[in-house]
């Protein structure tokens, strides 16, 4: 089965995401909300695999190997490196523990939607 493309927002999409962005300016202007005010204030937001490859993976990547990109990992010392600075890191700070999917039938390629992990028990 090929992996569905997604489609593009649609015209009206569009324009009710913009008209969106003028009434929250203007009921931002009319209460008095600056720029500055708005945004001091911290979004919480969910977690995404690119979230955590952007701001835990790849900083923890730089300052331990100096390498930028995950492409420029060696197979295994360098992410054995990596994860184990950030699950220490995870486990004594939020008492989270991730045990790193090595095993193919855990970890397929071509459907990542099948792991999902219970008190670390793969599925």
């Amino acid at each position: 089965m090929k992996p569905q493309i997604p489609k593009p927002r649609t015209e009206q999409q569009n324009r009710a995401l913009h008209l969106y962005f003028q009434l929250l300016a203007d009921e931002f202007n009319n209460a008095g909300y600056t720029v500055q005010l708005v945004l001091s204030k911290k979004m919480d937001l969910d977690w995404t695999k690119d979230s955590v490859k952007e701001l835990l993976w790849r900083p923890a990547q730089r300052a331990i190997l100096g390498k930028t990109s995950t492409t420029e990992l060696n197979k295994i010392e360098d992410i054995d490196k990596v994860f184990d600075h950030l699950n220490r890191h995870l486990g004594e700070k939020f008492e989270v523990h991730i045990p790193f999917p090595d095993d193919p039938d855990i970890a397929p390629l071509n459907n990542p939607q099948s792991y999902h992990n219970d008190d670390n028990n793969w599925k």
